[in-house]
């Protein structure tokens, strides 16, 4: 087909064509069960860490890990085919870290007032208290299309909203129960900040600042009717 000379011909872009959908050898092989081998892998993602810290992601090697955790590298096979299954496994490593601390810091302990609890779980879905081996970054989010489905989001977003769940169950002394839409509305806005705040690199004060207003917000509106299950808000407006 000719080209009409009047419509000059469309330059070819020359921008990357990456691809937005996971690989399929990105997921970890199998998760560690016993004491020992939970041991080793931790061993590995500290490695991992250090030398994303140092070197960067580019020259972030599996055999490179496997050194530097004094770990042999056909061990690490066992548990991670290539460095995105690492990250892979790590992302969710994080995650689970991040929940347990929540549950032994906010959801445990007896006699706290529902301000603590919410106070305490804060702090850590913040990023304000630092949890050993949770190492969250800008780079992790871009890299996350590489491994993560939508169903995986979909996955730690239940995940989360239940963690939260589980603290207002403990918050027995709330001025009301909040509604499911509330509980949904607290950690998209907890979550959700978090996320940006890495993505836009935010200074540890400029993150303190953030979590203390988050945190004003979260009472405020746990306070307020809007917050209640439609029986209760409507109870409390005849009131």
């Amino acid at each position: 087909m000719r080209q009409d000379a009047r419509t000059p011909a469309r330059p070819r872009s020359r921008r990357p064509q990456i691809s937005l959908l996971p690989r399929a050898d990105s997921k970890p092989r199998k998760r560690p069960k016993q004491a020992r081998a939970q041991v080793t892998v931790e061993a590995l993602f500290e490695a991992f860490v250090r030398i994303w810290q140092r070197d960067g992601w580019d020259k972030l090697t599996t055999r490179a890990v496997a050194l530097e955790a004094g770990v042999a590298v056909g061990t690490l096979y066992e548990y991670f085919p290539n460095k995105l299954a690492l990250y892979s496994g790590y992302v969710r490593y994080c995650i689970e870290s991040l929940m347990a601390a929540v549950q032994a810091a906010a959801v445990d302990p007896e006699g706290l007032s529902w301000q603590a609890r919410i106070h305490r779980m804060l702090q850590i879905l913040c990023g304000l208290e630092k949890l050993p081996r949770v190492w969250l970054n800008a780079d992790m989010y871009l890299l996350e299309p590489l491994v993560a489905e939508p169903k995986h989001q979909r996955r730690a977003h239940e995940e989360l909203l239940g963690l939260w769940r589980r603290v207002l169950a403990a918050c027995e002394d709330l001025p009301h129960p909040p509604s499911p839409q509330a509980i949904e509305t607290l950690h998209l806005s907890v979550w959700g900040g978090r996320r940006y705040a890495i993505v836009v690199g935010l200074s540890p004060e400029e993150t303190r600042r953030w979590a203390q207003g988050l945190e004003q917000q979260c009472f405020a509106y746990l306070e307020s009717p809007q917050s209640a299950e439609p029986a209760q808000a409507s109870r409390r407006m005849r009131l």
